[in-house]
C-alpha cells in the first residue's frame, strides 16, 4: 500500500467518527443519541442496561469524548499522517477494549455494533498505514492539499 492508500483510509475513518460521535459532543443533542440507541435496544430485544440522560456525569463524559472525537477528527481530516493514522488505530482498540469491558459489566448488547466498528476500523486503518510505513511510503507526510 502506498501514502496515498493509507491518506484516503485515516480521512474516511475520520468522517465515520465524525458521522458517529458529533450529536454526542452537544448537551441537547446526546438525549437524542441515547432515545436511538434505546429504541434500537428495545426494536430488537436486547438485554443490558443503558445510558440515561438522567445521570449527569453520563451526560459529562458523553460530551466530552463527542467533543475530542470531533476535534480529532477534524485534525485527522485535515492533516492527515501515517503517525495520526497509528495514534488512532491504538485509540480504536482502546475503545474497542472500554466497550468489552462495558458488555462485561452489562451494558447493552447494542454496543456489540458499535464495537465490531471500532475493530473494522482499527484493522483495516491499521493495516494500510504499517504496510505504507513498511514499502517506506509513509515516512513523509502529505500536503494540507493532499
Amino acid at each position: 500500500m502506498n501514502l496515498s492508500t493509507a491518506v484516503r483510509v485515516i480521512r474516511a475513518s475520520a468522517v465515520y467518527d465524525l458521522v458517529v460521535t458529533t450529536a454526542f459532543a452537544l448537551p441537547w443533542t446526546v438525549g437524542l443519541v441515547f432515545a436511538g440507541i434505546g429504541w434500537g435496544h428495545g426494536f430488537l430485544g436486547l438485554s443490558g442496561a443503558l445510558p440515561s440522560t438522567d445521570q449527569v456525569f453520563t451526560v459529562l463524559f458523553a460530551n466530552l469524548t463527542g467533543s475530542l472525537v470531533v476535534v480529532w477528527s477534524v485534525v485527522r481530516l485535515l492533516r492527515p499522517s501515517p503517525a495520526l493514522g497509528v495514534a488512532d488505530t491504538c485509540a480504536r482498540f482502546l475503545f474497542a477494549l472500554g466497550m468489552v469491558s462495558a458488555l462485561a459489566a452489562g451494558g447493552s448488547v447494542i454496543l456489540v455494533g458499535f464495537l465490531v466498528a471500532e475493530v473494522v476500523w482499527g484493522l483495516v486503518q491499521g493495516v494500510v498505514v504499517v504496510s505504507a510505513l513498511r514499502t517506506g511510503s509513509g515516512t513523509r507526510a502529505p500536503s494540507a492539499a493532499s
